[in-house]
């Protein structure tokens, strides 16, 4: 969720200091970090999982206070729309059968979860884009009253100067001779709020945080056409994982003559491959306004000089409010610092398998790729790690992706026959126990070979619903109610049963 923030007004005088404490913040991590290249010990992982909360009839519940109260438990959160709420995971080792027991935790705590929000008004739904969101649910009411969000919105638009448009080209459905489109204006963020993520933490020291970030970025494109689960936004048939445009969109400062430019977008792959983690705070600092310019009295030097931890709050501040794919963080306990790499390219969903599933690949392949004697970006350009993502995004299994020494090849090809086998390795470097590798693994390679991942099933579910003569409305709730049932399921979408094979033209 990010940092509280208490003010809702800024000054110039404001922005002035807090970019002051922006660069003291970045001399005081250099400083705090040399000599600490090795720092971190074992590799640690964190899950966090956004959701959507449905009513009845499939469709937003703006319930999320009460769904808290009920849940009551400090790992669930508040997020920007009144139908969101997100679950933090505890981090963890991955060795031996961890990941077994991160999948039964997160298991367990979403049951639960599920149940109270029932007694309230509000269900549980792991998906990417929640296909019955339309354009009226998206409307200043609906915010969290969280300050936060509001501060944000009034920033992000007093940047922007006027309202947003929001305009995707979809991939046609089965039987659709064009593609839809989506093209609406709105003068609120709150579209943001409909993209549901999985966020991927991974703890790592600072000497390899370098080679962790580039082999994320590569393996971007690859895991969102892989895993693609958000093909419908406001009754549209859009990208197999439109959340990827439509939180650039949704979230974009820049007006039309700024993006002529070339000005930099808030939500951001990059432009090039780093050699030190202190790379992307500075592009952060030296290409980003400050949008909550919030400061505090900590001085980060005196903190140090002193033996002690700086939170560097107005470094994580602004950090927190661009939106790297794959987002350096900085953050602290009690007695101790860490850096960590935030991969926010997945979304939620669909089961509890298949989100353990996509970690496991994500962590064996990254850790496999950073540690090679010859690193893989070295033989690959930046903009087609960058084009991958956008390609990966548009048309999920159906993309073609470029790999070093392989070429243009398919998501389902490229994952079979290079990645999967890297992602066996890196586990086996992590220590996990074979036969938990093996399962998650094999969800992975089953999903590949049948070509049916999340967004898949929900396309085929509305294109035969339709056939059978449903409209769009009608068709998106079914699909959603369909879903829901075989999410409870938890057996992974790859085996889910063809969609609409039950349905007749009456």
């Amino acid at each position: 969720m990010g940092r509280e923030v208490t003010s809702l007004v800024f000054t110039r005088k404001d922005r002035q200091v807090f970019r002051e404490k922006v660069h003291a913040c970045l001399d005081a991590l250099a400083d705090l970090l040399a000599g600490e290249e090795d720092a971190g010990g074992e590799p640690t992982v964190g899950l966090e999982v956004e959701l959507n909360l449905v009513d009845g009839e499939c469709n937003p519940a703006m319930v999320n206070t009460s769904v808290l109260d009920a849940i009551a438990d400090p790992a669930y959160q508040t997020e920007l729309g009144q139908f969101n709420i997100e679950v933090n995971v505890a981090p963890r080792r991955l060795d031996g059968d961890n990941l077994a027991t991160l999948e039964g935790e997160l298991r367990t705590t979403l049951n639960q979860a599920n149940d109270r929000a029932e007694a309230v008004g509000g269900r549980l739904a792991l998906i990417g884009i929640l296909p019955t969101l339309r354009k009226q649910h998206l409307q200043q009411r609906w915010m969290s009253s969280d300050p936060r969000y509001t501060a944000l919105d009034q920033q992000i638009f007093a940047a922007r100067g006027e309202d947003i448009e929001l305009d995707i080209a979809g991939v046609a459905l089965a039987q659709q001779p064009d593609g839809e489109r989506l093209a609406v204006v709105t003068d609120t963020i709150l579209a943001e709020a409909a993209c549901t993520s999985t966020q991927l933490h991974l703890q790592v020291s600072p000497r390899e945080f370098a080679a962790h970030w580039n082999s994320a970025q590569m393996l971007a494109g690859v895991q969102v056409a892989m895993a693609a689960n958000s093909p419908f936004f406001a009754g549209r048939a859009l990208w197999h994982e439109t959340r990827i445009p439509l939180f650039e969109q949704a979230t974009d400062t820049r007006p039309l003559e700024l993006r002529n430019q070339g000005v930099r977008p808030r939500v951001w792959f990059g432009e090039r491959w780093i050699s030190s983690i202190f790379d992307l705070f500075e592009e952060n600092s030296r290409y980003f306004p400050a949008l909550l310019p919030e400061c505090t009295d900590e001085d980060p030097h005196a903190v140090i000089s002193a033996g002690g931890v700086p939170e560097l709050a107005e470094l994580r501040m602004h950090n927190g409010t661009i939106y790297r794919w794959n987002r350096p963080i900085y953050d602290t306990t009690d007695t101790d610092h860490h850096l960590r790499l935030e991969n926010r390219v997945l979304p939620a969903g669909p089961t509890v398998r298949d989100t353990v599933a996509d970690a496991a690949f994500y962590y064996g392949a990254v850790r496999a790729l950073a540690r090679a004697e010859r690193p893989a970006w070295s033989r690959m350009p930046f903009e087609a790690a960058a084009a991958n993502l956008q390609e990966g995004a548009r048309h999920g299994f159906g993309a073609r992706l470029y790999w070093p020494d392989r070429g243009w090849t398919s998501p389902s090809d490229l994952v079979l026959h290079t990645l999967l086998p890297l992602a066996h390795a890196g586990l086996d470097s992590l220590g996990v126990d074979p036969r938990v590798r093996d399962t998650y693994l094999g969800v992975v390679e089953d999903r590949c070979r049948t070509g049916r991942n999340g967004a898949r099933w929900q396309r085929d579910a509305v294109a035969a619903r339709e056939a059978a003569g449903e409209d769009r409305d009608r068709a998106l709730t079914g699909m959603v109610a369909d879903y829901l049932e075989r999410m409870h399921s938890d057996a992974p979408v790859h085996t889910w049963d063809s969609p609409g094979h039950h349905l007749t033209n009456e």
